[in-house]
Order: structure tokens, then C-alpha cells, then sequence
């Protein structure tokens, strides 16, 4: 990081620990500017761009939803399976749309101002191997057990998409150990809120 290029932080997690909520907070709160990973990969594969034909031309019309935009249930059903063509047609579809998202993360890195934080909320920062584009990796986690009651609850997932969807990244215990900050997300929102909160002090900037 020079002294022109503010904290590029890569905010992610497992599927469910709270990302979304912190990066809400971080938005909201402090006003960090942010790109989303999930926004963006949408994005890149609508109707008529480059990776939406490539995808098209792999899997035909039957991944399409009526008006055209890729019926994301379908691609799902196709790639989150725990066998190893599923894995292999999880990569390429992974490959079709990271470099994409990475590309629109280095133009907003370039025009970014000294300060505040830019935030990347990207749900597969390690897997899609994008650690190198920031200079603070923030874990949201919380219990295994939290993510799948959250995953049953809020996607209505049956016990074989929760295991396929836990499976299909990496181990959440794993992230933590790279991180630069695990952001605890297992109890109370006061405690990952402190963290932030002693996180700007090393900036001399306690922002309230």
C-alpha cells in the first residue's frame, strides 16, 4: 500500500457466517465505498456479454430463464454436486466469470482516493486466488452449526445442498488462519463492531 492507495480490504467468510451484515455495517456506518463480488458476477454474465454466450454455448438454453438471464438454480444444480465433473464444471464456469470481477476490482483500485477503506466483499477471496489485490484479508466467522441452521433457514437448503454448498469452498478454519482480522460473528454484534473499532486505530482514526 503507498501513501496514495487507501486499505484494499478483502472482506469474506464461509457461505452464511454474516458477510453481508458486516459489509452492510461497514457501508452504512462508516460509509466505506465497496464492490461485491456476488453484484458483479451477476453483472458480468447478463444477457448478451461475452462470459452470458460462452455459458450459453457450454450449456445450452435450458440454464435461461424466460426473459434471458441465466437461471441460476440450474447452473446450481449442475455444479454444486459432490461428484468430479460437477467440481470440474464449477471451475469452468468460476473461470469465466473471477477474471471478469477481478478486472473491474483493479480499475477501482486504480481510481481510488487515499482514504476511506475500499472494501471487496468476495465471497471466494482464496479460492479465486484475489488475496493479492488487497492489504487487509477480514474472516467474518461464526460455528459451523450457525452456517447450516442459517443456510436450512434463509435458502431453505435440504441437508445435501448444505453439505455441497460447505464443501464446494474452502474450510472456514482455514481462511481464519490467513486473515489478517477474524471478525467474530458467533454472538453478540457488539464484539465484531469492537473489532473494527480497535482495527481504525492503527490509522490514529477512531471513527464513531
Amino acid at each position: 500500500m503507498t501513501a496514495a492507495t487507501p486499505p484494499l480490504i478483502g472482506l469474506t467468510g464461509g457461505i452464511a457466517t454474516g458477510k453481508s451484515t458486516v459489509a452492510a455495517y461497514l457501508s452504512q456506518h462508516y460509509g466505506w465505498p465497496m464492490l461485491d463480488a456476488d453484484v458483479l458476477s451477476r453483472q458480468v454474465v447478463q444477457p448478451g456479454t461475452a462470459a452470458w454466450h460462452e455459458i450459453v454455448q457450454r450449456y445450452g438454453e435450458s440454464v435461461l430463464q424466460p426473459d434471458g438471464r441465466l437461471n441460476r438454480a440450474e447452473l446450481g444444480a449442475i455444479v454444486f454436486q459432490e461428484t468430479a465433473e460437477a467440481q470440474r464444471e464449477r471451475q469452468w464456469l468460476e473461470a469465466q466469470i473471477h477474471p471478469r470481477i477481478r478486472q473491474q476490482f483493479q480499475e477501482a483500485i486504480a481510481a481510488a482516493a487515499a482514504w476511506p477503506p475500499l472494501v471487496f466483499v468476495v465471497p471466494l477471496l482464496f479460492e479465486a486466488q484475489m488475496t493479492d489485490l488487497v492489504t487487509d484479508i477480514w474472516v467474518v466467522y461464526c460455528t459451523l452449526e450457525q452456517q447450516k441452521a442459517r443456510l436450512r433457514q434463509r435458502d431453505g437448503y435440504d441437508e445435501e445442498q448444505v453439505r455441497s454448498r460447505l464443501m464446494a469452498q474452502m474450510p472456514l478454519a482455514q481462511k481464519c488462519r490467513q486473515a489478517t482480522l477474524v471478525l467474530d460473528n458467533s454472538g453478540a454484534e457488539r464484539i465484531w463492531k469492537q473489532q473494527i473499532q480497535q482495527w481504525l486505530q492503527r490509522f490514529d482514526r477512531v471513527e464513531s
